[in-house]
């Protein structure tokens, strides 16, 4: 066997047509299979960071993203009583010196457009959608004809991750984030429309940032919540939830409590995770992105993993001989570093949302760490190469 010809992925979101892209690289044709009718304008902001950004690049897509994203100048860190900055981290022109790609901000829509757009294009890719599927091992049939391999991108409560033994349902993390749009010219003096702003506070933050060819910014604010909601990616929130929300906010600087109360239907996000377990059945399903490792946004890393393991799936399958041991292969690369990825989430969970003396011994760390200095953390992360 010289590897597979032809592949079936199940998802069509940010994992599943990059993966069909980096695969068609390869020579390696694919058919994506998509429950909704079609793929509208969904989802809020996201931040792609540099080790996300080259391997758009080498898929050719830099110049239709360049239209659509933003380039901050910074990622800054902020007090959410006081506003006070507490460190900073270049972006911009910087990012672009130090790891080699752009720091961008874009609408997921807008992402999922270009991709889109480049799938329709590739002669090796089709897409169906509306193909509703009720049982997992419907689709295991469905794909059973069509190609030699399975691929799983479709979210944090994958149907195919059921038919991966020892891999656990998604599980809800603890906290809750609330999405919004504002128009910049609403927008209170606070909010810098040239930077990632990440304001924190006791056991919730708030990070905004500007979504600047739709003229708004993109906030998120996240609480912690005991109270585990419907198993579901977003929806208005009953009352109850908005007086949670106000409640997690409610000793913060007037600016950003104005903000979080003022917000017209904001959308809650339960934000759930995936239990560490195996990402393929060694045979012919393998899992990718939310499916195989959900994690939440502390890192803002999510797009970034999923755009990762497909150009790091396609660049095993090329020419395999053996399609159980380039799955495992495979696995045992991006386990490692989605390992360190969530690490660095569950870091920052601690570090954002930290209260008394540990708050204030954070601040004081941070002042005195230049931004250079702190640059230097990520290179692990945004510099990043797949290997050889």
């Amino acid at each position: 066997m010289t590897g597979p010809k032809h592949v079936v992925i199940v998802g069509a979101g940010i994992a599943g047509l990059t993966a069909a892209l980096a695969l068609a690289q390869k020579g390696i044709a694919s058919h994506l299979l998509e429950q909704a009718e079609s793929l509208e304008e969904v989802g809020a902001g996201l931040q792609l960071s540099p080790n996300a950004t080259r391997i758009l690049d080498d898929l050719g897509l830099a110049d239709a993203l360049a239209g659509r994203w933003s380039e901050p100048d910074h990622i800054l860190l902020s007090s959410g009583s006081s506003l006070a900055p507490l460190a900073s981290v270049p972006a911009g022109a910087a990012a672009r010196r130090r790891w080699g790609s752009p720091y961008g901000v874009l609408h997921r829509a807008d992402l999922q457009a270009v991709l889109l757009d480049a799938v329709r294009r590739e002669p090796l890719c089709t897409v169906t959608s509306g193909v509703r599927i009720g049982q997992s091992r419907q689709i295991v049939e469905i794909a059973g004809d069509k190609g030699d391999l399975v691929i799983g991108a479709d979210g944090v409560w994958s149907r195919l991750r059921h038919e991966v033994k020892g891999a656990l349902p998604a599980r809800y993390s603890g906290n809750i984030a609330w999405r919004f749009m504002l128009p910049l010219g609403d927008a209170p003096a606070c909010l810098n429309p040239r930077t990632v702003t990440a304001f924190l506070g006791p056991r919730a933050h708030l990070v905004a940032y500007p979504l600047a060819r739709r003229g708004v910014f993109n906030i998120v604010a996240i609480h912690q919540c005991g109270h585990a909601p419907a198993e579901n990616w977003s929806s208005e929130g009953d009352e109850a939830a908005r007086t949670r929300l106000a409640g997690a906010f409610s000793g913060w600087h007037a600016q950003l409590r104005r903000l979080v109360e003022a917000a017209e239907t904001p959308l809650m996000w339960p934000l759930h995770e995936s239990p560490d377990g195996p990402w393929t059945d060694g045979r012919r399903i393998v899992l990718i992105g939310d499916a195989a490792h959900a994690m939440t946004p502390f890192a803002a890393q999510g797009a970034a993993m999923a755009i990762e393991d497909a150009a790091g799936l396609a660049r095993h399958l090329a020419g395999a001989a053996d399609l159980p041991a380039a799955l495992g292969r495979f696995e045992r690369e991006r386990r490692q570093r989605v390992g360190r990825v969530r690490a660095r989430g569950a870091f920052n969970r601690f570090a954002y949302h930290a209260r008394g003396p540990l708050a204030l011994g954070r601040n004081l760390v941070l002042s005195l760490r230049r931004p250079e200095s702190l640059a230097a953390d990520f290179d692990w992360l945004y510099g990043y190469r797949m290997p050889d």
